[in-house]
């Protein structure tokens, strides 16, 4: 069950990876985002690497939620704990995110684009669900990674003990979290949200 969970939570890294470094360019313009997203697409989005990620998260949902169930009373050290609480943080997200994915690209025949994120994101009061909503994946996201390092790694890196580099990658993780929410927020506060994306924001 660990080795499959591991498995399929590295193939879930690679595409996070590039979903995360997609939404960075935000910071450049909606235009610089979109099109670097079309690019990307080109690569994940087709039969076989959907199908794939798709196995991959439920594998992730259903592993990581009897991995948890199983561990939950037997967990000591901080990041034994952040391993287990920020997986089922993402075992949780990963159901509702899919879900919302797929509700809007197939029932209300939305192109889940950075306007599909930024219209929740940006609008009062569905934002105060939305920030911590998003935020928390991200930061569960580079917390799990914190955490698994913790235990796999073995050898210093450039002076840096194993524990002194998981917490530079929870660092790193909290820096990207807070950019991130700078380029998707406080840049487009005048964005104009286009008017088949108002319905995720109830107007």
């Amino acid at each position: 069950m660990k080795q499959i969970h591991y498995i399929s939570g590295v193939i879930i890294t690679i595409f996070i990876s590039f979903h995360l470094f997609n939404h960075s360019y935000s910071l450049f313009g909606v235009e610089e985002h979109i099109l670097l997203m079309d690019k990307f697409r080109m690569v994940y989005r087709n039969i076989f690497a959907e199908t794939l990620l798709l196995i991959a998260v439920f594998i992730q949902i259903f592993s990581g939620i009897r991995l948890f169930l199983k561990r939950r009373k037997n967990t000591t050290g901080f990041f034994e704990k952040l391993q287990l609480w920020s997986g089922l943080y993402l075992a949780i997200f990963f159901v509702f995110h899919l879900g919302a994915v797929f509700t809007g690209r197939f029932f209300l025949d939305l192109d889940t684009n950075i306007y599909f994120g930024v219209a929740g994101l940006n609008t009062f009061p569905v934002n105060l669900f939305f920030i911590p909503y998003y935020g928390l994946a991200i930061l569960s996201f580079f917390g799990h990674i914190s955490a698994i390092h913790d235990v796999k790694m073995k050898n210093n890196v450039l002076g840096f003990t194993p524990r002194k580099q998981s917490v530079l990658i929870l660092l790193f993780g909290v820096i990207l979290t807070l950019t991130l929410f700078y380029g998707l927020t406080n840049r487009y506060r005048g964005i104009e949200i286009p008017a088949e994306y108002h319905i995720l924001i109830g107007k």
